[in-house]
């Protein structure tokens, strides 16, 4: 597909992903939905293992994580595959990657080496502790990096274990550094002509999401702990249990809680010395989450958001996917799209997000289905490799 068939922002500028999982590729999927020609490279006979990754019968993140991306086979183990690879970069503005610190040396695609070829290329690098220090070559997954940079140790109710989101948010936070950092070195080439590399670490990324954390202990040795779906001394802002489920009441501003009492038939509640400031509420928070909870047990959640909505007060259900699916405003703003693939005609899945006024991008195609689905069109159009020479790269498995 060439730039003029593509749509957004990035449609000009080609990446090489040689990532796996979910940090790179995240990152990687972030600039090819907003029109980068990207060309993600997998080892051949196997590929990403997000190949094979997902929950219930299908593996679907897949066809997430890859969508927009020419798909090609290299083996980066073997000195001609590596050379072939640096062929690519050498055509690139970017490349991506997310190895154990070291090992791009080792093959001899270190920025030092691939910069003799590409002096103003922009170079990728997410892992688990960055690209120095001490712990720089150990192995990191987004679990370990959530700990280090901070946000195990406050998920989860205080009287149990440290929990998890649920989600990788240690590797799409790095991922998504990383794009930002990416996206500012592309503006600093533009006026200087200068490449560089990015350095996005897992730990890092999730430390500077930790709002004041390492300030609050350093001046008042203080150090938040885990307390479940509240935040100390932030009331009302709970869980609520309705009549058929939970719901989310967030009214801590002053002038949002005399809006919830007036709601409640409860006004007097915004005068009393209990609850009447920010401050108070927060020492009290136990005695008003009981209050308002009491009054919205009695009540659907239907109802509580249509009462809240119209008081503006910010309040909502705990959406899961099939009332995602069925939201008003979801479908208005097109968050969830369908597309095709070639197993389901219709595969639903979250829209190209931010929005843009001008330089929208979209969803061209989910994940590849087959291996090294591109690399006639992508060595022949880039390297002027013929069949021939292919074939018997792939004989070698080379590519």
């Amino acid at each position: 597909m060439t730039a003029s068939e593509r749509k957004g922002p990035l449609t000009d500028i080609r990446v090489i992903e040689l990532g796996q999982l979910i940090a790179g590729p995240f990152c990687g999927q972030l600039m090819a939905d907003m029109g980068a020609d990207l060309i993600k490279v997998e080892p051949p006979g196997q590929g990403d293992p997000m190949r094979v990754w997902g929950r219930g019968e299908y593996a679907l993140w897949w066809q997430v994580c890859a969508r927009n991306k020419r798909v090609v086979t290299a083996n980066l183990r073997d000195p001609e595959g590596q050379q072939l690879v640096r062929r690519l970069i050498a055509k690139a503005d970017m490349v991506l990657e997310n190895f154990r610190p070291g090992t791009m040396e080792r093959w001899g695609l270190g920025y030092d080496d691939l910069v003799k070829d590409n002096p103003g290329l922009i170079m990728i690098r997410v892992s688990g502790y960055g690209q120095s220090g001490p712990y720089s070559s150990r192995a990191g997954y987004a679990s370990v990096g959530e700990a280090m940079g901070g946000m195990r140790h406050l998920c989860g109710e205080p009287d149990r274990p440290p929990s998890r989101a649920g989600l990788s948010i240690g590797d799409t936070l790095a991922a998504s550094y990383a794009c930002m950092g990416a996206l500012a070195a592309l503006h600093h080439r533009d006026r200087t002509g200068e490449g560089q590399v990015i350095d996005a670490s897992i730990y890092e990324s999730v430390l500077n999401v930790m709002e004041a954390t390492i300030p609050e202990y350093t001046v008042s040795n203080f150090i938040r702990q885990r307390s479940g779906s509240t935040l100390p001394g932030i009331a009302p802002s709970n869980v609520y249990d309705c009549k058929d489920g939970s719901f989310v009441i967030a009214a801590n501003q002053d002038t949002v809680f005399k809006r919830l009492c007036k709601t409640m038939g409860m006004p007097e509640l915004a005068e009393d010395d209990r609850f009447k400031n920010h401050g108070a509420r927060g020492v009290h928070m136990q005695e008003l989450d009981d209050i308002i909870g009491r009054w919205a047990s009695t009540r659907t959640a239907a109802e509580l958001e249509e009462l809240l909505s119209e008081a503006g007060v910010p309040a909502g259900r705990i959406y899961t996917a099939p009332d995602m699916l069925q939201d008003p405003h979801f479908k208005a703003r097109e968050a969830i799209i369908d597309t095709p693939t070639e197993d389901w005609p219709n595969l639903k899945m979250q829209n190209v997000f931010p929005k843009m006024s001008k330089t929208q991008g979209e969803v061209r195609w989910t994940g590849p289905k087959e291996l090294g689905a591109h690399n006639e069109e992508v060595y022949g159009e880039l390297l002027g490799l013929s069949r021939e020479e292919l074939r018997v790269l792939q004989e070698k498995s080379i590519v």
